[in-house]
């Protein structure tokens, strides 16, 4: 019955044909001395060093898509001092920790280049310092039928988001909330021949909230539209702008809710 080694601290090799002896990582490397001609330092010896690397990828970029292939780490080393960039790469590969600052963002093969730039948001227009502080409000209704802002998406049938908003003090308000989205712009031939665009822009027909209907009752340019819009929208004997828009709210007293008949009250 053969006998059970425990194994000790440093990983040991059983031969198979004497049990008596195991072998050790000493007669290990003499074997590979006498079967390669090589000395290895050690069987723990790390797979990558300097030599190999800064010969088989000249490049940093070359050198961050290896690693990256490799460990899935990202690293930064454009720029860096030649020697220092190889050795990150070398305790990358073998397993090491390194300095935070080298660890990059982007994916190593990606061309920033050929990214397609993306017009910056616009921020949303300010509310109207005209119209009254919001605790005010007195009803809201929301339409969802309303043409789009913008040419093409009106040409598509598309429509925009609107809150109108009306207040205690008179004031009627409306508010175009979204939806915002992108669209190319421009055509240009990429490295490879293929074209893309030139740039992504916004189509963001957002407006803050202005003022339509002023204190007075007057209406604004853009309110005498909204307006004739609103009230081609049917409800019933009436339209949308009279039934849920410029909304009348009669308050009654308390003597008037106990005796509705009694008209002199």
């Amino acid at each position: 019955m053969s006998k059970k080694l425990s194994p000790p601290a440093t990983a040991q090799v059983e031969n198979p044909w004497d049990e008596s002896a195991p072998v050790t990582p000493e007669e290990i490397i003499a074997v590979a001395e006498q079967v390669a001609g090589i000395a290895p330092k050690s069987i723990n010896a790390a797979d990558f060093d300097l030599e190999g690397l800064m010969t088989d990828f000249p490049t940093a970029k070359e050198l961050e898509r290896f690693v990256f292939d490799e460990t899935g780490v990202v690293l930064n080393l454009k720029g860096r001092a030649n020697k220092l960039k190889y050795q990150v790469a070398m305790d990358v590969l073998n397993g090491l920790e390194i300095d935070p600052k080298f660890i990059g963002g982007d994916n190593p093969y990606i061309d920033r280049t050929e990214l397609v730039p993306v017009e910056e948001l616009k921020p949303v227009p300010p509310r109207d310092k005209t119209l009254p502080d919001p605790t005010y409000l007195q009803n809201i209704f929301v339409s969802n039928s309303i043409p789009h802002t913008d040419f093409e998406a009106r040409m598509q049938d598309k429509k925009v988001s609107v809150y109108f908003r009306k207040y205690k003090t008179g004031e009627i308000s409306y508010e175009i909330v979204g939806p915002v989205d992108q669209r190319p712009h421009g055509v240009k031939l990429d490295k490879y021949g293929r074209e893309r665009p030139e740039v992504i822009k916004w189509v963001d027909p957002r407006t803050g909230e202005q003022v339509v209907v002023r204190e007075d009752g007057t209406l604004t340019p853009q309110g005498r539209k909204l307006r004739a819009l609103m009230q081609s929208f049917k409800v019933n004997n009436s339209n949308q702008w009279d039934t849920w828009i410029d909304r009348e709210f009669i308050t009654l007293g308390g003597n008037s809710i106990t005796d509705v008949w009694d008209l002199s009250k």
